[in-house]
């Protein structure tokens, strides 16, 4: 959680300092073209940034169904998820099949 929360920190000040690249001095051409690569590189990074957000949230509910002993327990079907996924995603709330039911 503690590197999720820092990893998170990062990319919040790299979208700050992608605001504060300025090409001013620049000729107009290079300009919009570098404007361009800044707009895109500035909206991955806050894609990222709330990709890691939403992780760092996942991981916060976890530790709260620990706390209330239902971690591990599928939500559709109330069945332990294998230990398996729960180290490929420790946030996960739906076992394999429950997920693949969801997605149809």
């Amino acid at each position: 959680l503690k590197l999720a929360r820092r990893d998170y920190e990062q990319l919040k000040l790299s979208i700050m300092n992608l605001d504060g690249n300025s090409t001013d001095d620049t000729s107009p051409t290079y300009k919009v073209f570098e404007e361009g690569a800044n707009t895109l590189s500035k909206e991955e990074t806050m894609r990222l940034a709330q990709r890691q957000l939403k992780f760092i949230q996942g991981l916060q509910a976890a530790l709260i169904r620990i706390e209330n002993k239902t971690y591990g327990i599928c939500r559709e079907t109330g069945k332990l998820i294998p230990a398996e996924r729960l180290r490929a995603v420790p946030h996960a709330t739906l076992s394999i099949e429950a997920k693949n039911e969801e997605r149809k």
